[in-house]
C-alpha cells in the first residue's frame, strides 16, 4: 500500500485549462502504472477544452456543478455524479455557477 497525504500533494498544470488549480494525488512517479488521480478546483467561469485526449478519464464531482459538453450535448453534473470520457472523445467542461467546483479526476496513463 502507498499512502499520500494531501499536505504533500503538488499542484500541476494541465493543457487547455483555465481558472483552476489541480493537485496530483496519485501519479506515475509513485510506481502507479495504469492511471493517475487528481483533485481539481474550478473557479466560476473556469473550465477546459474543447479538446480530445488519447486516454480514458473519469470525473467525479465532489462539490458544485460542472457542465460537460460532448458532441454539442450539455450535461450538468452535481455532487457525487460522475462520468466517463473515452479516449479520443472531444469534451469541454465549464463551471457556469458561482461556487467553486471540486472534482476528482482519474486518468489512464498513456501506454
Amino acid at each position: 500500500m502507498q499512502v499520500k497525504r494531501f499536505k504533500d500533494a503538488k499542484t500541476y498544470e494541465a493543457a487547455n485549462h483555465r481558472g483552476y488549480t489541480s493537485f496530483a494525488l496519485i501519479n506515475k512517479p509513485e510506481s502507479i502504472k495504469n492511471f493517475t488521480v487528481g483533485l481539481s478546483h474550478f473557479l466560476p467561469g473556469g473550465g477546459a477544452g474543447p479538446d480530445a485526449g488519447p486516454v480514458e478519464k473519469t470525473y467525479t464531482i465532489l462539490a458544485g456543478e460542472l457542465t460537460i459538453i460532448i458532441d454539442g450535448k450539455e450535461t450538468v453534473l452535481g455532487p457525487l455524479d460522475s462520468c466517463y470520457i473515452a479516449a479520443g472523445e472531444s469534451r469541454e467542461i465549464i463551471n457556469r455557477g458561482n461556487s467553486v467546483v471540486t472534482m476528482l479526476v482519474a486518468v489512464e496513463m498513456p501506454k
